[in-house]
């Protein structure tokens, strides 16, 4: 959830899925249309089908899961699944997410741009606590949003920054806004073009569709 959403957007959303959603098991037998209404108000919505998805993929798999048992689930790449094991398992391993960034820029980069992961790896790998890593990386978080607030964002040097798009007006919103009505109740095309008169609107449930995020049926439209 926290991946291109604000924290403060994330906490409620994140109390209430958990509340509803309090096993791996209880997720994969949720029908997707469910978890998308959940997920209404975060955006990015195929975060929420990949993580259906990796539900149904890992309910049956044995704890502890393994960084082979994330990585096989669609849209999990291996910082996702290091950051896993470390906050579920303590395990000792090294990824990078935007903080991380922050934190070693700040400090061994900062006279450099286009600065390469290849090349913060090695020192997060140095820096590492293997006897606590989950209260280190805590910490690290912690730190990188001092810094932030402090001295500024210093993962804008970073090769694998990218500055998010303008939300108001884009088909990003009009994505929220098709699946917030369809949260509410299936539509037909015509009810849609009501609410939501843009152009563009074909073109966003194409790509919706071809998502997997809606489905089509005899002129009727609805999650899942």
């Amino acid at each position: 959830m926290l991946q291109q959403t604000q924290a403060s957007r994330v906490t409620p959303k994140y109390l209430s899925f958990i509340e509803k959603f309090p096993a791996a098991q209880v997720l994969a037998q949720t029908p997707l249309a469910g978890v998308l209404a959940a997920w209404n108000g975060l955006g990015y919505n195929r975060r929420a089908k990949y993580l259906h998805e990796a539900a149904k993929q890992l309910a049956t798999t044995p704890h502890p899961w393994t960084l082979e048992d994330l990585v096989a689930c669609k849209g999990v790449g291996p910082n996702t699944a290091a950051a896993v094991c470390v906050y579920a398992y303590n395990q000792p391993l090294v990824f990078i997410e935007t903080n991380v960034r922050t934190v070693f820029i700040h400090h061994f980069f900062q006279d450099k741009v286009d600065i390469h992961d290849k090349e913060i790896l090695p020192l997060v790998e140095l820096a590492l606590d293997r006897e606590l890593p989950r209260e280190w990386y805590w910490a690290l978080m912690d730190y990188g949003v001092h810094i932030k607030s402090t001295v500024g964002n210093t993962a804008r040097a970073s090769k694998h920054y990218t500055k998010q798009s303008k939300f108001e007006g884009s088909k990003r919103q009009i994505r929220g806004q098709v699946l917030r009505l369809l949260g509410e109740r299936g539509q037909t095309h015509q009810q849609l073009a009501k609410y939501i008169p843009d152009e563009r609107l074909e073109a966003v449930l194409v790509d919706l569709q071809r998502d997997g995020l809606i489905s089509v049926r005899k002129g009727n439209i609805s999650l899942g």
